[in-house]
């Protein structure tokens, strides 16, 4: 019976020690440190924290110390008293420290310039004189040696940028000249190596990301656990662009490797939700708006129709895939012309969209050309499957920077698709039937729940309007929620496709001509008196009754007059 009362208690107490180094380091105003140990920290306004790390082994020659947090910005400094060229504010900071000879402590301080109080995290890591030293020809920044990474971002792409690394060097020794040559012997010998780490899906702690930051923060780790995205040398610019994932954690760092002596050195991670954590409007919690879920949930819904009837239902087929095209297209030209609001420009796409799907509709039932008609659905399907390719790591081939080459590449095997096709049409339309309508319901679940798969249409889109995103790398992370909305997906779009071919296996092809109908039974209408249809008033005259007819319904009824009885 005393296990009961002795449990609560005795995890009360388990609480209280696992916090105990964090809070009890923050009141007291000192932190302990040890090298590649990560340690917890609360910070304050009021109080600044100094952290310390002793017993430093005389074959290091750098400690790289730095610290992070969630949300909010905190500042680390070489003194108490901090000034611009010896601190640095933000979510992801760090400075260098070079030692002297015979120095074995080191000292920063840490505060938050916020009244609230701020959980961060805190890491130190040791270096020795071969191995390169991050940010050591810094030319940019406030900091003598910065070996921290700026990154900015916006909805459509994140940047980053971070100054170049010099060459280690020995305690007491001069530093090497930054640009006394281009050889061997010199920094233009390093290389560079950007490495992208994704979040868990639809994940915004604060755990979260402490916890990951771990995984990117040493040079073993960075390697094991990141993905290397780009290697730079020494003579190009040192800044990235990225495709930015609202929503979506990202934590980039860098390695900087010597190649003469084969060692490398590890910049000081920073991390990302290309959104705000702490506005009112337009955060993160907050990025999908009503307007784009009632129009993807509407177009999902008539997507999933089409999936498996659109070759049945003809007519409504051309309908949807005229709306995709013409409402692309002035969306287009409504973002990069106009300088409307999202709302207005989506509510004017889903009109033009509508007018679009109508003209396609109305050309086949006055014309019947069935070629044309084919062509713009194998377009779309062509443009879709174009996409798909360079959604692929194809995609961030450097060859692909290139505007010219990417929009020649991206229309050969968009025009690919309809002329495989040429002589199977029914297939060709049932095939963009199943692929495109269910691609429309990823697209309606994406307004609900993140999943990279929405970003197979949406980078091309971004590439459209930007002039800048040409040079972003679109990278995406593929977790557990893609692998199930892909087999989603995938039996949407195979599901569709064996419906239909089984149904219309038998069937013509395509139904006839709508104009050549009509005028055939009108003819046979005015010719043939014997046929019922021919004593049917004309449409005018039809409408004519019937407004009359509803005009004697609301009209009263007029009084009859004096009545008297009958006189016998």
């Amino acid at each position: 019976m005393w296990l009961p009362r002795f449990f609560p208690s005795a995890l009360l107490v388990l609480g209280l020690v696992c916090r105990r180094e964090a809070l009890v380091s923050s009141s007291a105003g000192l932190l302990e440190l040890s090298l590649d140990k990560f340690r917890n920290v609360l910070l304050n306004k009021t109080i600044s924290v100094e952290a310390v790390i002793r017993n430093i082994a005389s074959n290091v020659t750098v400690v790289i110390f730095q610290v992070h947090s969630h949300q909010k910005n905190v500042t680390i400094s070489f003194d108490k008293n901090s000034s611009a060229n010896s601190s640095g504010t933000g979510v992801d900071k760090g400075l260098v420290s070079i030692l002297r000879p015979q120095q074995s402590v080191c000292t920063w301080y840490l505060q938050s310039p916020d009244a609230s109080q701020v959980l961060s995290t805190a890491v130190s890591f040791a270096y020795s004189e071969r191995d390169p030293i991050p940010g050591g020809c810094n030319l940019e920044f406030n900091l003598e040696v910065d070996p921290n990474i700026y990154l900015e971002y916006n909805l459509i792409d994140t940047r980053i940028k971070f100054a170049p690394a010099n060459l280690g060097y020995a305690r007491g020794a001069n530093p090497p000249t930054c640009d006394s040559g281009t050889g061997q012997n010199s920094r233009w010998r390093l290389r560079y190596d950007i490495y992208q780490y994704f979040l868990p899906e639809n994940d915004l702690s604060e755990t979260a990301l402490l916890n990951h930051l771990r995984k990117m923060s040493d040079v073993q780790s960075v390697r094991a656990n990141g993905i290397r995205l780009v290697s730079l040398t020494t003579d190009e610019k040192t800044n990235v662009h990225f495709s930015s994932l609202p929503g979506q954690g990202v934590i980039y760092n860098v390695i900087v490797w010597d190649p003469l002596w084969n060692t490398s050195a590890a910049y000081v991670p920073v991390h990302t939700y290309a959104c705000s954590l702490t506005a009112l409007v337009d955060n993160c919690f907050s990025l999908r708006r009503l307007s784009t879920k009632i129009f993807f949930t509407t177009f999902a819904v008539l997507g999933l129709f089409i999936c498996f009837f659109g070759h049945r239902f003809w007519k409504t087929d051309l309908f949807y895939m005229g709306f995709i095209v013409t409402g692309f297209i002035f969306f287009v030209l409504f973002a990069r012309i106009t300088s409307l609001s999202y709302d207005v420009c989506l509510i004017l796409t889903a009109v033009a969209g509508l007018v679009g799907g109508l003209l396609l509709v109305a050309y086949w039932w006055r014309f019947g050309f069935v070629l044309l008609c084919m062509l713009i659905v194998g377009l779309v399907l062509g443009f879709f499957f174009s996409s798909v390719i360079f959604f692929t790591p194809l995609g961030d081939y450097k060859v692909f920077r290139d505007d010219a080459v990417f929009w020649v590449t991206f229309s050969c095997i968009a025009l690919m698709v309809p002329i495989v096709f040429v002589g199977c049409p029914r297939i060709l339309n049932i095939l963009a039937c199943g692929i495109i309508g269910s691609y429309s319901v990823i697209l309606a679940i994406a307004c609900y729940l993140y999943t990279s798969l929405a970003y197979i249409t949406l980078d091309l889109l971004r590439r459209i309007l930007n002039d800048d995103f040409s040079q972003a790398y679109t990278n995406v992370p593929f977790q557990t929620n893609d692998f199930i909305i892909l087999a989603v997906w995938g039996m949407l779009a195979v599901g569709g496709i064996m419906v239909q071919l089984r149904r219309e296996r038998r069937e013509v092809p395509f139904p006839p001509h709508p104009y050549r109908i009509w005028k055939r039974e009108r003819e046979r209408r005015i010719t043939n008196i014997l046929d019922p249809s021919h004593h049917i008033p004309p449409l005018r005259e039809r409408i004519h009754n019937k407004l009359s007819q509803i005009k004697e319904f609301f009209r009263k009824e007029q009084p009859a007059g004096e009545r008297t009885p009958l006189l016998l």
